[in-house]
């Protein structure tokens, strides 16, 4: 239980903008995302063991997942993962082909996963996180959205909340201004700039203990946990100020 109310801790830190994750906060896509990694790297590790005459141990959501890939840029968290089963890669090109066996290469097939599950059962967004937006909004503040993912835009559009956003930096802008991933804080200090605040004006909304750690060490006011499951302790342990399961909303 919080000792002060989500808006309460805004309004006393003077939060001039808020700034969110997008999977697992916005949309409800962090699952399909662990999905298609768990189907890559298990079918991966099990062609990888035929021919080293071993046996892999197959990724684990609840874990793997959390520790070495879960709001991290995607070849980082090839890299990240295969180094936990001891397998290095060369790194390859954005424009291998997915599947060839390179960090590149397997971070092209997950996204081409990612893409297939996508294209089958679209994206859900979180209702409650975009009525506390609008909120957000008619109040004021300033709002930004980051993401690790390349697909950030994409899924914006096709669920038509482009609008509710004054900033995107996601894995494209990443990329092309070359700022390190969570857990460095590059992104969310980009977005920051982008919004005209100070990093001790924002409040940032993260589902990922990498996103928290980022937070933590850019310097903001507030780092909030969102953990939809309501296992917060994580996350808690990890940085954060406080935890939702849920944005609340009030009548203004």
């Amino acid at each position: 239980m919080m000792p002060y109310t989500l808006e309460q801790l805004i309004r006393e830190k003077q939060i001039k903008a808020v700034i969110l994750d997008l999977d697992g906060v916005i949309t409800q896509t962090a699952q399909v995302h662990a999905n298609a990694w768990k189907k890559m790297f298990d079918d991966y590790l099990q062609q990888r063991g035929k021919s080293d005459g071993k046996v892999y141990n197959a990724l684990e959501i609840a874990t793997d997942y959390r520790q070495y890939i879960d709001g991290i840029p995607r070849y980082d968290g090839v890299r990240n993962f295969l180094a936990s089963r001891g397998i290095v890669l060369p790194e390859g090109t954005p424009e291998d082909e997915a599947g060839k066996e390179t960090v590149a290469g397997l971070g092209n097939l997950k996204n081409l996963y990612f893409q297939e599950i996508i294209k089958q059962g679209g994206v859900e967004v979180y209702s409650d996180t975009v009525s506390w937006l609008k909120q957000q909004r008619r109040q004021g503040r300033k709002t930004a959205v980051i993401s690790a993912s390349k697909n950030c835009k994409t899924i914006l559009a096709a669920e038509g909340i482009e609008h509710l956003f004054d900033a995107r930096v996601d894995g494209v802008e990443a990329v092309k201004l070359n700022l390190k991933g969570k857990p460095a804080p590059d992104v969310f200090l980009k977005a920051a700039e982008l919004l005209g605040v100070l990093p001790r004006e924002a409040a940032i909304f993260e589902d990922a203990i990498a996103g928290v750690k980022a937070g933590k060490a850019g310097g903001f006011a507030l780092v909030v946990g969102v953990e939809r499951a309501g296992n917060n302790s994580e996350l808690l342990n990890y940085g954060a100020d406080v935890v939702l399961e849920k944005f609340p909303i009030h009548n203004t």
